[in-house]
C-alpha cells in the first residue's frame, strides 16, 4: 500500500501540485478511478488551504470530492482522508458562520449560506462522532462519555502508545525514590482510569519482597473533571493496592480545564515531609498551551516549587500549535498517518477496535486539531520545545535508564510485534514511532 505520509515538504512546489490538482480532479466528473494516498494527501491539502485563503466555494468543491472517495472503512488512506475531510467540512461550515454573522452585525441583515451536508457521514459513523477535545461549550452526553472512556481503554490495547507512556514514566519514578523510602507521593494530572498504576504497584511489592524491607506507604493525589470517576478510579485501586499489600490512599482533585487551575495547585495538596513525591504528567501539559505560554510557564515554577523528586512527562511528537492552520494540518495530516498505518498494519481488516478507536478516538482528536480554534484547539510541541520550557523553569534533564529501554523493546516484541513501530534515543529521552515518523516521547526531569 502507498504510504500515505511525507517525510519533508516543500511549499512551493506543493502549490503548484495542489493548484494542478484542482484542475484534473473536478465535482461533476469525480474520478475514473480511486485516488491514491498521494492524490488524497494533496486534495486534503489543497482544501486546507483554499479555507486558509477563505475560498470558501472551491473549498466546498473539494470537501465533496473528498467525501465522495472517503470512509470509515476501506484502507488507512480511505479512512484517514474521511475523518480530515469531516473535520474540514466543519471548520468550513464554522468559517461561514462567522462571515456571515460578521457581515450581519454590519448590515443588520443575518445572510445565511448555502446550506451544504458532508455525504461522507453515515448515520452510523454519525453518531459515534464525540464533540472536541478542549471544547468546554460542547457538553458530552452520559453515552458519549461512557463511549470515550470504553475507548480509551480499546486505545490502551490495541496499540503500544498509552503503555509506552505509562511503562517508562513507571520506571523513572521507580528510579528516582530511594529503596528505603517509606513513604511516595504521586501527583497524576488526568488520572483516567487509572490503568498505569497497578503495573508500578506490584514494582514496589517487588522491590520491598527482594530487599526484605517493609512495602512504602503509597498516596496518589489524583486530577480530573469527573468526580464520579475518579472515585471509581481509586476504589479499584486501593483493591489492587490491598491484594499486594500496599498501604494505600487515593485523594482526588478536580481541576476544570481551562479554567487557570494553577491558583489552587500549593493549596489543595496535602504534602507531608517524609513522602517523596513524584509529578505525573502523561499527555497533560499540552492542555496548558494557548496563544502564549504564560500558564503553562507559571504551572510549571509551581510544580517546581513542591520540589519533587522526579517528573514524568509524555506527549505527543507534533507541531499542532502552529500560528498558521495550513501548517498546523500539515502536521496533523501526517501525524494521523502514521497512527492510521500503524493500525492498518498490526490489527485484521475488519478489526472493530480499530474502528471505534479510529472514529471515536482519533477522530475526536482530528477534528479538535482542525475544527476548533482559539483556546478550545488541542495544541501539542514537540520535545524541543518542552526541553526549552522546562529548562527555562529550573528543571534538568534526567536520562532514562538502559533498562528502562530494555523494557520499552520487550513491551514492543511481546504485545506489538511489528518491524513498523521504531524506538530510539535522544537527549536521555524516548521517543516512539511508526516507520521514520516520531509520535510520542517519554522524558524524566528533576
Amino acid at each position: 500500500m502507498e504510504s500515505f505520509n511525507s517525510s519533508h515538504h516543500q511549499q512551493p512546489q506543493e502549490e503548484e501540485e495542489h493548484r494542478s490538482d484542482l484542475q484534473i480532479y473536478q465535482p461533476s466528473l469525480g474520478f475514473t478511478s480511486p485516488p491514491n494516498a498521494i492524490h488524497m494527501r494533496q486534495l486534503l491539502i489543497s482544501c486546507a488551504e483554499l479555507i486558509a485563503h477563505s475560498d470558501f466555494s472551491a473549498a466546498h468543491r473539494l470537501v465533496s470530492i473528498l467525501s465522495a472517495n472517503s470512509s470509515p472503512y476501506g484502507d488507512s488512506t480511505v479512512r484517514l482522508a474521511h475523518q480530515f475531510a469531516r473535520a474540514l467540512f466543519v471548520r468550513l461550515s464554522n468559517c461561514e458562520s462567522y462571515i456571515n454573522i460578521s457581515s450581519a452585525a454590519k448590515s443588520s441583515t443575518y445572510a445565511t449560506s448555502t446550506p451544504c451536508t458532508f455525504a461522507g457521514a453515515s448515520s452510523s459513523s454519525a453518531s459515534m462522532m464525540i464533540p472536541a477535545a478542549n471544547d468546554a461549550n460542547a457538553l458530552l452526553s452520559e453515552s458519549q462519555l461512557e463511549a470515550l472512556r470504553s475507548c480509551y481503554l480499546t486505545l490502551n490495547q490495541i496499540t503500544p502508545f498509552i503503555r509506552f507512556t505509562h511503562l517508562t514514566a513507571n520506571q523513572a519514578i521507580l528510579e528516582a525514590i530511594d529503596e528505603g523510602q517509606q513513604a511516595i507521593h504521586i501527583l497524576d494530572f488526568d488520572i483516567m482510569h487509572g490503568v498505569q498504576w497497578p503495573p508500578f504497584m506490584q514494582a514496589l511489592a517487588e522491590r520491598s519482597y527482594n530487599t526484605l524491607q517493609p512495602p512504602p506507604m503509597l498516596r496518589i493525589t489524583a486530577t480530573g473533571n469527573d468526580l464520579a470517576l475518579l472515585h471509581k478510579t481509586g476504589e479499584r485501586l486501593l483493591r489492587f493496592a490491598q491484594s499486594l499489600g500496599l498501604r494505600f490512599q487515593f485523594h482526588p482533585l478536580i481541576l476544570q480545564l481551562p479554567n487557570n487551575n494553577n491558583d489552587i495547585l500549593p493549596s489543595a495538596l496535602a504534602l507531608l515531609p517524609e513522602e517523596a513525591l513524584a509529578v505525573n504528567c502523561v499527555l497533560y501539559l499540552h492542555r496548558l498551551l494557548k496563544d502564549d505560554f504564560r500558564d503553562l510557564r507559571l504551572f510549571l515554577h509551581k510544580i517546581k516549587a513542591l520540589n519533587p523528586k522526579v517528573v514524568t512527562i509524555a506527549e505527543r511528537e507534533a507541531d499542532h500549535n502552529n500560528p498558521l492552520f495550513l501548517q498546523t494540518f500539515v502536521d496533523a495530516l501526517d501525524h494521523y498517518a502514521a497512527i492510521f498505518e500503524s493500525l492498518e498494519a498490526t490489527l485484521p481488516p475488519n478489526s472493530q477496535e480499530r474502528l471505534t478507536v479510529e472514529q471515536i478516538w482519533f477522530g475526536r482528536e482530528i477534528m479538535d486539531v482542525v475544527a476548533a480554534e482559539g483556546d478550545n484547539r488541542q495544541r501539542s510541541e514537540r520535545y524541543e520545545s518542552w526541553d526549552v520550557m522546562l529548562r527555562a523553569s529550573g528543571f534538568s534533564n534526567v536520562p532514562l535508564s538502559p533498562f528502562a529501554l530494555s523494557q520499552a523493546k520487550l513491551l514492543l516484541r511481546l504485545h506489538y510485534p511489528s518491524e513498523g513501530y521504531q524506538l530510539h534515543i535522544l537527549n536521555d529521552s524516548f521517543f516512539l514511532g511508526w516507520q521514520s515518523r516520531s509520535l510520542f516521547s517519554v522524558s524524566s526531569w528533576h
